[in-house]
């Protein structure tokens, strides 16, 4: 079973999304929080695999909570999904940058929400599709870091290569097709570049890169 921590001001909110989830019967919502302060403690008490944060919500947001849970490296830190009503803004620049794999609109199609949560369990970082290449975009708009030669020296010239495909906004068929290799070397080359920088999945992956240069 996935464990979920949901979080979210409303309770008519977590309620729904209670529902959702555990209707797809291998997800079980193993607590609630309302607020940032209140959800590190719960992802500290009932270390959940996947946590559905909020952004705005009183008494704490869930960037500052993302960063804080994010942060805490003694156990494995939980996969965060960004669930909010909020488009491309600070909110979503801010909570990718504070270490969510990933981000949803609240008005996504229930099965977009359940498919997330098994995507994000499984290490597969992602952004809302309507969004996606407009967060990459933006990421290179802000980063513009001067390439750092340690960061670049953790990656071989493939891993590399592959790298800044993805930041592209790519898949790994798609960058298969353009290095003309198989997806599962795509996939094995991606996992040990992942492994080297300390990525849990793809999203971070990314932002890794615009943070250190590399793109």
């Amino acid at each position: 079973m996935i464990k979920v921590l949901l979080v979210d001001d409303q309770a008519v909110v977590r309620a729904g999304f209670r529902v959702l989830l555990e209707e797809s019967g291998d997800i079980e919502v193993v607590a609630e929080a309302s607020n940032g302060p209140s959800a590190v403690v719960a992802a500290a008490q009932f270390a959940p695999d996947v946590i559905c944060m909020d952004v705005r919500m009183p008494g704490g947001d869930g960037i500052e909570a993302t960063r804080r849970i994010a942060a805490d490296r003694e156990g494995e830190s939980p996969a965060i999904l960004i669930v909010t009503t909020f488009g491309l803004d600070e909110y979503v620049f801010g909570a990718l940058e504070a270490g969510a794999s990933g981000f949803l609109m609240k008005d996504c199609e229930p099965e977009e929400l359940v498919d997330a949560v098994r995507r994000l369990a499984d290490g597969q970082g992602l952004v809302d599709q309507a969004v996606t290449r407009s967060v990459i975009t933006e990421f290179a708009r802000r980063r513009k870091a001067a390439a750092d030669p340690a960061a670049a020296r953790l990656l071989t010239a493939r891993e590399t290569e592959i790298v800044l495909l993805l930041a592209r906004g790519m898949s790994n068929a798609e960058i298969a097709k353009e290095l003309f290799v198989e997806p599962s070397t795509v996939k094995s080359h991606l996992s040990r570049a992942m492994a080297k920088i300390g990525a849990r999945d793809r999203v971070q992956t990314v932002v890794w890169a615009y943070q250190n240069g590399v793109v």
